[in-house]
């Protein structure tokens, strides 16, 4: 496979993961100061950026923007899943199922051709 086709999915991953801690992280310390939560969100969102900006970048000779986007959202979901579970404690039900089914068949066709 064409690596400008497999690296962006590589650097979305990664980035997504920084950026759930980024956005989510600090919901496992509800006392920790906002005034100290934002700052240390922005930077390990910085570490996101450095990754997702390159993927879409290297992505966009190989896929349109929409399948970029697309992909990114099928990721970031996915990432969340797997972080909202191990990292927060949350469980997964049927209907967060059904919703990432139903992403999942709009991915289909953002990739149909």
């Amino acid at each position: 496979m064409n690596l400008a086709a497999v690296a962006p999915i590589v650097l979305l991953c990664m980035s997504n993961v920084f950026m759930t801690f980024a956005w989510y992280g600090q919901l496992k310390f509800p006392n920790a100061p906002l005034v100290l939560v934002i700052p240390i969100s922005w930077g390990i969102a910085f570490f996101e950026y450095c990754l997702a900006v390159p993927a879409n970048r290297i992505g966009y000779t190989v896929y349109s923007a929409a399948q970029l986007k697309t992909m990114q959202e099928v990721i970031t979901l996915s990432v969340f899943a797997v972080f909202s579970t191990t990292y927060l404690g949350e469980a997964i039900r049927w209907n967060h199922v059904v919703a990432f089914g139903l992403l999942a068949g709009a991915a289909f066709f953002a990739f149909y051709e």
